[in-house]
């Protein structure tokens, strides 16, 4: 798994757990939900931090809390 893969598979885990759709999450977040989506998909190959912080803030959680899990651990080396 690659970051970006990782970073859309994280944004999907929270909203889970927190019971929130990508469309509230927008609204919450300030971020539209195209950009949302867009960062789940092919179109962003690499999603800004600001963007992340604006989610992590619509989520009432740290960038730190974001990062922390597994789907981190192993990733692809993105140098090649």
């Amino acid at each position: 798994m690659n970051t970006k893969e990782a970073v859309a598979k994280r944004i999907l885990e929270l909203c889970e757990e927190q019971d929130m759709a990508i469309n509230a999450l927008g609204t919450v977040s300030s971020v539209s939900p195209s950009t949302i989506y867009s960062m789940q998909n092919e179109k962003s190959k690499n999603p800004g931090v600001v963007s992340l912080k604006k989610l992590c803030d619509g989520l009432e959680i740290s960038l730190r809390e974001f990062f922390d899990s597994e789907l981190f651990d192993d990733l692809e080396q993105e140098i090649k």
